[in-house]
């Protein structure tokens, strides 16, 4: 019986990797031992991942994303090409700190933007969008759009992925927000 996900016969998928339905992981990937993808996930060219990450329904990860052990991607979850998670803080070549890997959780429905780094040990919220670019250093609200050098909320988002105005009205759906705090939107349901 043939698998219900697709492998491309040039990527390697090692021993102990769960794929759940509906999956297609494309040229030249590698999936490491004790990962978990979700179903309907599409992984992108040249993309890595794990040992021991795990990767939540629906998500999308575009060509040359490298996933690694201690990131998280919950359901949604959408990667831009060649975006960048590191997995400790002070690297260095002749020193090992595989111990010291942070741990980064990128919450429901967040998007990272192209050749955007997200520095390990800091969270992403859900539905928070990274800019192109962008080089995240501290944790990011949901419904937070960030942008620059270090990353600095420039507005809010919608689940949509919609800019919102003063009103906090999604344009696309007319879902409706409220500031629940100085750095804190939520949606009303």
């Amino acid at each position: 019986m043939s698998p219900d996900f697709f492998v491309h016969e040039s990527s390697y998928v090692d021993d102990g990797v769960s794929i759940g339905s509906g999956s297609k992981i494309w040229h030249f990937c590698h999936v490491s031992q004790g990962s978990k993808v979700g179903n309907n996930v599409i992984m992108g060219q040249n993309t890595m991942v794990g040992p021991c990450v795990q990767i939540g329904d629906n998500c999308k990860i575009q060509n040359n994303v490298s996933i690694y052990k201690g990131v998280t991607l919950e359901q949604g979850v959408f990667c831009g090409p060649s975006c960048v998670f590191t997995n400790v803080l002070t690297p260095r070549a002749e020193v090992e700190r595989k111990d010291e890997f942070g741990e980064t959780i990128v919450g429901r429905g967040a998007t990272i933007g192209a050749n955007a780094t997200i520095v390990c040990g800091h969270n992403l919220g859900a539905y928070s969008m990274i800019a192109a670019g962008t080089v995240v250093t501290k944790n990011v609200p949901s419904f937070a759009l960030m942008a620059g050098l270090p990353a600095k909320r420039i507005g809010w988002v919608s689940r949509s992925g919609d800019r919102l105005k003063e009103d906090l009205v999604c344009p696309r759906t007319g879902e409706v927000y409220k500031l629940t705090g100085p750095d804190c939107l939520e949606l009303i349901e």
